[in-house]
């Protein structure tokens, strides 16, 4: 699609996927507007908007402020849903946060554009932990979809808001399930957005990262391919559609930490009992199956999960000290 002046509003947009998609569109010619709260516990970030910082509109507000969004949706082409709590365990230590974020906010988000901007095309975030312990593998979207926690519950019900008023209001909007996505800009101070920032962090400032438990199997979605994946999303195509991502390959998380160690060319982990707490809202094994959209949009991923940890580290490695 061409987004050459296209007018694009980014919710979590000083994020990490938020900020990557922001650059690709900047560069593109799109205008671009991100809202983001900059709350300390999420993902926003002034340093993930270097480079970019005088091209883009930057609305420091939150998402639950529903007469900023009334104002914020006006004149928008594409709306990329992308603020979130992304924590599972903050969830379930403080379920009325995350139902505010991820539900209620979600809800009144799409209030805004039925009442001032009914023509928008939303592309909502949404995530692979709502289908629970899966059933059988790869995981595909007509898998039933039973959470294990507080968020995932709360994100089956923001996606399904999206699906409710594209169905009954003709809102447009595309759900993408996203799965273990990782990269530049990603949180790496500690684990709330993914486990693999932790480890990053840990791997750069010369400590061993723990890796509990070490069997379970996973795919991983490099941050580039997963901004493809929402620009392709983006189309008329796309409409009234869930699709899971995924990832080049499937790894264990053992195999995950000695292809990061490979990539910094030294380092060290522990292997470590999965802790009782986090065990019991523990998927185990999972993997998607992204037949769908590699279907209907063409999309694949196109950098190697070696490659994407190299770039990762590279990243960051002249950069920690802005990230923690």
């Amino acid at each position: 699609m061409d987004f050459s002046r296209a007018n694009i509003l980014i919710t979590g947009g000083a994020g990490f996927i938020g900020a990557n998609l922001a650059r690709r569109l900047v560069g593109q010619g799109a205008r671009v507007t991100l809202v983001d709260s900059f709350i300390p516990e999420y993902g926003g970030n002034e340093a993930n908007l270097d480079g970019i910082r005088d091209s883009v509109t930057l609305n420091i507000t939150d998402v639950r402020d529903p007469y900023a969004m009334r104002h914020l949706v006006r004149g928008q082409d594409f709306l990329f849903n992308l603020a979130g709590q992304t924590s599972h365990m903050d969830s379930m230590a403080d379920p009325f946060t995350d139902l505010e974020i991820n539900a209620r906010a979600q809800l009144s988000i799409l209030e805004s554009c039925r009442g001032h901007n009914p023509g928008v095309k939303i592309i909502f975030a949404g995530t692979r932990q709502i289908y629970g312990r899966p059933d059988h593998l790869p995981v595909d979207e007509d898998h039933p979809v039973r959470p294990v926690d507080i968020n995932g519950i709360h994100k089956v019900a923001g996606e399904w808001y999206h699906l409710l008023y594209h169905s009954v209001y003709g809102i447009r909007s595309t759900v993408l399930r996203l799965t273990n996505t990782y990269g530049p800009r990603m949180r790496i101070k500690d684990a709330r957005q993914t486990f693999v920032g932790i480890w990053i962090r840990l791997l750069l400032e010369g400590r061993p990262f723990e890796v509990w438990g070490g069997g379970q199997l996973r795919d991983f979605t490099y941050v580039d391919d997963c901004v493809d994946a929402m620009l392709l999303a983006a189309s008329p195509r796309a409409d009234g559609r869930v699709y899971n991502l995924g990832g080049d390959c499937v790894v264990s998380l053992r195999t995950l930490a000695e292809n990061l160690i490979a990539a910094h060319g030294g380092g060290d982990f522990i292997l470590k009992e999965f802790p009782a707490e986090r065990k019991k809202i523990d998927i185990g094994d999972y993997y998607s199956d992204d037949a769908r959209i590699r279907e209907d949009l063409g999309w694949g991923p196109k950098v190697a999960l070696r490659e994407g940890l190299q770039r990762t580290l590279e990243y960051f490695a002249p950069r920690l000290e802005q990230y923690l």
